[in-house]
């Protein structure tokens, strides 16, 4: 009796370290090809084309989300219109500031471009057509290709266009071409083409006392900034050109000072550093935890 039952075969039950013996008629190693399935589907789920279709959010609630974020923004630059004698005490303030510091002349910058009729017009154009066509390229190209990028990148642009329309509140601005002491030329309105109407005061299509911060500057180069983090190219850094040729453009074309630059600059940097960026595959940050301590896997039975 005592022999039979020893004879018996039957499933072992599994001790410390060891894995269970399959018994007859059970097909060896399922564990082993159950484990495999949780993996491969785990792994299925961490591809980047996974992650990138889980980090993309609906188009309809995006494109709602931009056209009230714009005309909210456009609303707002129209509600602080005005304030003319405001904007002109201000440009005073910051042209002599600007000189206090020897920057350099703006002028400078414009005598270049007017050097032939040919640049001049296509620096007009580049102020009047370049500004939003590119920048909505940037976010459509992130939404389809670098889904967790283009979230990343609308937040900054949001955050930093909302802090730009608070300081176009606070502080109404003439840009420079329509400073008597600048000696400047408004290019746009002697070359064209313009943007603006022909009576700064009743335009109701912009606020063009609205001069600091520039977002054409601010926009620039969060494009330029956002495609160097998205992408792996080796010329990637090139995309800095597209905002050093923006500064040159509002400067020269006498639309913007040299300091509503560095302002839309510093305000950029405030938004960015609010929003945590992804990495170029994708994933987004990982969350820290206060307090949490890092474990390294050890063995089985090494606590033993």
């Amino acid at each position: 009796m005592a022999a039979g039952i020893r004879g018996t075969r039957g499933r072992r039950p599994p001790g410390p370290g060891t894995t269970a013996t399959p018994g007859p008629g059970e097909p060896e190693g399922r564990e082993g090809h159950e484990g495999d399935a949780g993996r491969s589907d785990s792994g299925d789920r961490g591809t980047p084309e996974a992650r990138e279709a889980a980090a993309r959010p609906p188009l309809l609630r995006e494109f709602v989300l931009v056209t009230a974020l714009f005309l909210v923004y456009k609303l707002g630059r129209l509600v602080a219109n005005g304030h003319e004698t405001r904007a002109f005490h201000n440009a005073d303030l910051v042209w002599d500031a600007e000189r206090a510091l020897h920057l350099p002349g703006e002028g400078t910058i414009q005598q270049l471009l007017m050097h032939a009729e040919p640049l001049i017009r296509a620096a007009n154009t580049y102020y009047a057509a370049v500004h939003f066509p590119a920048t909505i390229a940037f976010l459509g190209w992130l939404y389809w290709r670098r889904p967790a990028h283009y979230v990343w990148s609308r937040r900054v642009l949001a955050l930093l266009t909302g802090a730009a329309l608070a300081l176009h509140l606070l502080m109404p601005l003439a840009p420079p071409r329509m400073l008597a002491a600048t000696g400047l030329v408004d290019t746009a309105r002697v070359y064209g083409p313009s943007v603006y109407g022909a009576t700064p005061e009743a335009d109701s299509m912009a606020n063009q006392f609205a001069a600091m911060p520039s977002l054409h500057f601010g926009w620039a180069l969060m494009v330029a900034i956002g495609l160097i983090v998205a992408t792996r190219s080796r010329w990637r850094v090139l995309w800095l050109l597209h905002p050093l040729l923006t500064l040159l453009v509002i400067v020269g074309t006498a639309n913007h000072y040299w300091f509503d630059a560095l302002a839309a600059a510093a305000l950029l940097g405030l938004a960015l550093l609010a929003f945590r960026a992804p990495d170029r595959r994708g994933a987004p940050p990982p969350p820290t935890v206060p307090g949490q301590r890092r474990t390294s896997a050890l063995p089985a039975g090494a606590l033993r």
